[in-house]
């Protein structure tokens, strides 16, 4: 028997704290790498692949959570990657060798995604229209709390205590929160409404969604906007230690400006919601990330070198964007497909993974010694995200009606 929360200001911060494992996994460890790679004797190549690893594993996993959730229920689904992502940041904590540290890591990669996929469905399930991306831009405000402060707990941890430390906070953090989704957590999507769990009809079900005009480039809009943010962030060791020039415990002069542009967004978002359309909402978040893209490279051109304020100041702004579109991107993709509302946000999520893990194991590694690559580079991803967008208008007018699939 569903359970659907009617105050979405109680959902939204269970929902944002499931959301949170991803950047806590990636950010709180990028202070450490020097010291990580030092213990187990890796080099900068093979710490680069902690993060490379993860993604893929978090990638693959995806196209099954929210397909789990479909037929399971979206509760079970998210107490198991919980519990399955504590055990695993253990293991890394443990860890005596690279080896085993990329196999902990493909781990947690392969639970994280439970929260932020089966959560974006939960959202759905609950609230329509206007108080869905309300209840989404709630989310995103406060997810985005843990990049920011997720490097900066990192730094502090391995100035005092050594490397392992890292990730015994990623399991205490992480089995805190199986307890509150225990004991707080509501089942939303009932038996009557749960699909069969088999693989010919969950690759029945993906064939369809893919062959929906309007569904990758809604995916691309939606994924390459942060791209655009995320180049920054998988190449924040080179960054801000080798090119701003600041040390290991001031990765916050990257991530606020990055997290708060976020934060700063989805609570406009959240305002717009109901007042505006979506379309215009999407072209305002467009709008301001083309703008932002040309001042970052206008800033590096004028730069004698990257300094702060000035180097971070169109990596905030930039973000500002990304937080006013994504919520409604999102929900525009979900509202495609009701009856498959997790599969939707599985391969939202794996296409959006597989894009980051190119960017953060090939093109950063690339662009990375360099601020005008890296700006060029974010300026590039995002035209191509904007040129998605203009797409999915051209599509979604062409086929007005197509919002689900059946199987």
């Amino acid at each position: 028997m569903v359970a659907a929360p009617a105050n979405r200001r109680s959902l939204a911060p269970l929902l944002a704290g499931l959301a949170m494992f991803g950047p806590f996994a990636i950010d709180t460890m990028f202070p450490a790498f020097p010291a990580i790679g030092a213990q187990l004797l890796a080099s900068p190549v093979a710490m680069q692949q902690t993060l490379s690893v993860y993604m893929i594993a978090y990638a693959l996993m995806s196209l099954l959570h929210g397909p789990l959730s479909d037929a399971l229920g979206r509760r079970r689904v998210i107490l198991v990657g919980v519990a399955v992502f504590t055990a695993a940041s253990v293991g890394c904590a443990l860890s005596t060798s690279i080896t085993e540290l990329l196999a902990y890591r493909a781990m947690q990669g392969m639970s994280a995604g439970a929260g932020m996929i089966v959560g974006r469905a939960i959202i759905r399930d609950c609230f329509d229209g206007a108080a869905a991306q309300r209840l989404m831009s709630s989310v995103s405000m406060i997810f985005g709390i843990a990049p920011a402060i997720a490097p900066i707990i990192g730094g502090w941890i391995i100035a005092f205590a050594h490397w392992s430390m890292i990730f015994w906070f990623l399991a205490a953090f992480a089995g805190l929160l199986w307890i509150a989704c225990l004991a707080l957590l509501p089942e939303t999507h009932p038996r009557e409404s749960r699909n069969a769990l088999s693989l010919r009809a969950m690759a029945k079900t993906y064939g369809l969604i893919l062959r929906d005009p309007v569904f990758l480039p809604l995916v691309f809009a939606g994924t390459l906007g942060f791209n655009a943010l995320f180049v920054y962030i998988s190449s924040a060791p080179a960054f801000v230690i080798g090119l701003l020039g600041l040390d290991a415990q001031q990765f916050a002069w990257l991530f606020i400006p990055a997290i708060g542009g976020l934060m700063l967004g989805s609570f406009t978002s959240g305002r717009l919601a109901g007042r505006v359309s979506g379309t215009a909402t999407i072209r305002l978040g467009y709008t301001i990330m083309l703008g932002a893209s040309a001042f970052n490279i206008a800033t590096t051109l004028l730069l004698a070198r990257p300094m702060v304020p000035w180097s971070v100041l169109p990596i905030g702004l930039h973000a500002i964007g990304i937080g006013i579109a994504f919520p409604t991107l999102t929900l525009n993709l979900l509202d495609r497909f009701p009856r498959h509302r997790g599969g939707a946000s599985s391969m939202q999520a794996f296409f959006s993974l597989v894009m980051s893990a190119i960017l953060a194991g090939v093109v950063s590694p690339l662009v990375s010694g360099s601020s005008l690559k890296l700006a060029l580079t974010a300026a590039a991803i995002t035209a191509t995200g904007f040129v998605a967008w203009r797409l999915c208008r051209v599509f979604e007018r062409r086929i007005p009606a197509q919002v689900d699939v059946q199987t």
